[in-house]
Order: structure tokens, then C-alpha cells, then sequence
């Protein structure tokens, strides 16, 4: 932070937008980690952010590479100047932290530290987390490469400039933990919506078939010795109940899968999902890709929900002998498309009779990523849904 006040405010801008751009709370930990460590030139940062059982639910550094970070091992707790942070919400600059008289040492493994810059992550009274750094170095051109600076007149290398800067970066840091922490929240409030909704859909469903089936069965055992042939043409109703009732579970399970995107991608994960589909259906299910390259994890997630209720509604209300499913690149964003051949329907009628067969769901589910969604369907000739997101 040598270079003159513009390049200092460039850099902290570029630190702040960077932690406003992730939304995934590991991601907004490491950027904040990242960026206190470059604009405050130390040769080490962390954050912890603890738990309820004196430990930390997560712990995240940078100048420590993965082989070192495991030989170190387990979670540090929350003792000694981790805790003065935590419990007194109050900023830590030290000549020496190993002289400190709370230090109670590291880890063998540990890299050896000596000046020292805590700053705890706070939303109003509530303490998120507390962001360390160590061994502060000198700028280039001030010395030999990457010498530690030489002490300020209070002892430590960290100069109370860098406290400041600290501070406001651990102010901007809470506000991003937080909104990751309220979007992650949405999340999972939004799955568990999608869940109690496939537990509806499939107690309605398969439970109805089950009944039926239930119902026939009961009719083919009474007939069977006075009328074996209505008996017979019973039993083959009750295979077809059962087959139609396996359909409808096998789509069900599919759907309360976990999705998959963060390992496999939204490419691999619905072509896997469009393979089950045509095993478990009779109409034929097919999936191609062209050109997509990775996009924002909540466009993707996206995607996948909104090919996911169109394939069952293909699947369970058209009667579709087909359905294609296509996903494709458009210029830094992508195109979904599935058609079915099915028996279609007016789209207005369908509003207006209140059978909305999850279209508002998923218009809602493209609006909230910035997409669009477009519906064109008519009685007789099946139906296309296509949803376009802009790039990230």
C-alpha cells in the first residue's frame, strides 16, 4: 500500500467488490481472506468463524498451501488472542505474538509468526467471525524481496493505518458474510419448499395409484374361481397400476436427488437426470449440449429446476411419446429448451383455469436469475419451453 492514495483506493475497491460478487459463504470467506492479506502486504491471513462449542465452523487462510495446512491439523479453538477477538470484539495489533501473555503456541507444522493484526467481523453487537493477519512485509523497493518491515515506534510492523484499513474491510466483510449467509438461507428454505411439494405431488399420486391398485386386486381375488377370464383381464390392470405407480416414484426420487451441480455441472448432472427419466418412462427422453461453458451457481441451479418441472410435465400430463431436451450456449449465457410431442394445451386457458402446471414457477425461477422464460403450446401439436439466462 506504497503506490499513492489512487492505487490504494483501486485496490480496495477491487477487494470489495470482489467479496460482494459470491454469494456461496466459503467463497465470500476466502475472497475476504485473500484480500486483506494483498492490500495489507502480510505474509499470512486467516478467519475463523466459530461455532457454539468453542471451536470454529469454519476456518479459512491464505499463504499456507494445502500440504502445510494439513500437517498442521485439526481446527485450532477458541483460546488465547482468537478469543480476546471473539469475546471482546476488540482490534489486536502486537509486536509479538508469541510474547503476547495469552499465546498458548501452534502446532508444529505451524508456520512461525511474530507481528501480528486481528480485527473481529461484527454485525452490530453480533461477533461473525475474527480476521488475523502475520508477518507484515515490506513494500517493493524498500528492501531486499520480501523482508519484514522494520517495527513503528509502538513495536509492531503493522502500522495503525493498517488497523484502520482492517476495520474496514472486516465492515464491508460482515455485510457480505451476511447477505451469503441470508442467500444460502434462501436456498435452503427454496429446497425444502421444493421438497414438501414433490411429498404432495407423490403422496397424491402414487398413493391414488396404490388405492386403485389396492381396489383391483381385491376384485380379481373374488373373481378368480367363477370368472377366471374377468379375473385374468383384473390382473393385467392391476401390472398396469403397479408399472404406472413405479413411473412415478422413480420421478420423484430423481427429483429429491440432491442436484449434484457443485461436482458434476449442470451438463453432466441433467443429462444423468434425462437418462433416468428414459428408463424409468416409455416416452422417449433425450438430451444434447452445445458449446455451454460454466455459469453462476444460481443460474445453474436454474436451469436444472426449470428442465426438471417441464420434463415432468411432459412426462405426466402430455401423453409425449418424445421429449428433447437442449441445452446450449448464447453468447455468455445459455438456452434451455424442452419439446415434447405430446397433447399440448392453450396456455391462457390454462391460466385462467388455474391449472398452471408449475409455469409461474418457473417463469418466477427465470426472472430471479434475470432470465426469461417462453411457453408455446397448442392442443395437438405438444409443447416447447424455453428459458435463456444472460452470462455471469
Amino acid at each position: 500500500m506504497t503506490n499513492g492514495p489512487r492505487s490504494g483506493l483501486t485496490a480496495v475497491s477491487t477487494a470489495l467488490l470482489a467479496m460482494s460478487r459470491h454469494l456461496e459463504v466459503r467463497d465470500v470467506l476466502q475472497t475476504i481472506v485473500a484480500s486483506a492479506r494483498e492490500l495489507l502486504d502480510a505474509e499470512y491471513a486467516a478467519l475463523g468463524v466459530p461455532d457454539d462449542h468453542g471451536g470454529f465452523a469454519q476456518f479459512v487462510v491464505d499463504g499456507i498451501d494445502d500440504e502445510q495446512w494439513k500437517a498442521i491439523g485439526p481446527l485450532p479453538r477458541q483460546h488465547g488472542i482468537l478469543a480476546a477477538m471473539l469475546q471482546e470484539a476488540t482490534p489486536q495489533r502486537l509486536a509479538d505474538v508469541r510474547k503476547d501473555p495469552r499465546f498458548e503456541g501452534w502446532p508444529t507444522a505451524h508456520p512461525d509468526m511474530s507481528d501480528f493484526l486481528g480485527m473481529p467481523v461484527a454485525d452490530g453487537e453480533e461477533i461473525l467471525g475474527a480476521l488475523f493477519l502475520a508477518n507484515k512485509r515490506c513494500s517493493p523497493g524498500a528492501a531486499p524481496p520480501d523482508p519484514v518491515c522494520p517495527a513503528t515506534e509502538d513495536g509492531c510492523a503493522f502500522t495503525a493505518e493498517d488497523e484502520e484499513l482492517l476495520r474496514v474491510l472486516a465492515q464491508h466483510a460482515a455485510i457480505a458474510l451476511t447477505n451469503a449467509r441470508l442467500y444460502e438461507r434462501s436456498r435452503e428454505l427454496t429446497i425444502a419448499g421444493e421438497r414438501a411439494r414433490l411429498a404432495h405431488e407423490l403422496h397424491d399420486a402414487v398413493s391414488q395409484k396404490l388405492f386403485s391398485l389396492r381396489l383391483t386386486a381385491q376384485a380379481a381375488t373374488a373373481l378368480v374361481d367363477r370368472d377366471p377370464a374377468r379375473a385374468k383381464g383384473e390382473l393385467h390392470e392391476v401390472a398396469r397400476l403397479a408399472a404406472e405407480a413405479a413411473d412415478e416414484l422413480r420421478a420423484a426420487v430423481v427429483e429429491l436427488r440432491p442436484a449434484g451441480l457443485d461436482e458434476d455441472g449442470l451438463v453432466a448432472t441433467l443429462r444423468t437426470q434425462v437418462n433416468v427419466l428414459d428408463r424409468a418412462h416409455a416416452a422417449r427422453v433425450t438430451f444434447t449440449a452445445h458449446g455451454l461453458r460454466a455459469l453462476p451457481a444460481a443460474q445453474e441451479e436454474a436451469l436444472l429446476r426449470v428442465a426438471q418441472e417441464a420434463l415432468h410435465n411432459a412426462l405426466r400430463h402430455s401423453g409425449a411419446a418424445t421429449v428433447d431436451v437442449t441445452l446450449a450456449r448464447l453468447g455468455h449465457g445459455a438456452a434451455l429448451r424442452v419439446t415434447d410431442d405430446g397433447d399440448g394445451f392453450d396456455p391462457s386457458a390454462v391460466r385462467r383455469a388455474g391449472r398452471h402446471l408449475g409455469l409461474v414457477s418457473m417463469r418466477d425461477r427465470a426472472g430471479g436469475v434475470g432470465g426469461t422464460l417462453t411457453v408455446v403450446s397448442e392442443p395437438g401439436k405438444g409443447t416447447t419451453i424455453e428459458m435463456e439466462v444472460p452470462g455471469g
